[in-house]
């Protein structure tokens, strides 16, 4: 039985700014690192991972705009 691909819908930020968690479609609430590893396997559709120059990998949303719009979990 395929899976069904999850999407992501929240974030939390820490106090610094930067998003440590996600919160999925169907209401997991996921972190970062977690979040990158399942865009890989392809459980998360609408996300690509970016490779900065450095190596460091991270997410993206698939038309580019990024995580901003996306409400707070909490």
């Amino acid at each position: 039985m395929e899976q069904e691909q999850e999407q992501l819908v929240a974030i939390h930020k820490n106090t610094a700014g930067e998003i440590i968690s996600f919160q999925t479609s169907s209401g997991r609430i996921i972190s970062y690192r977690k979040a990158l590893l399942e865009a890989n396997t392809g459980t998360i559709s609408g996300v690509n991972i970016f490779e900065g120059a450095d190596g460091t990998t991270s997410l993206i949303s698939t038309d580019g705009s990024g995580f901003e719009q996306y409400p707070d979990i909490y």
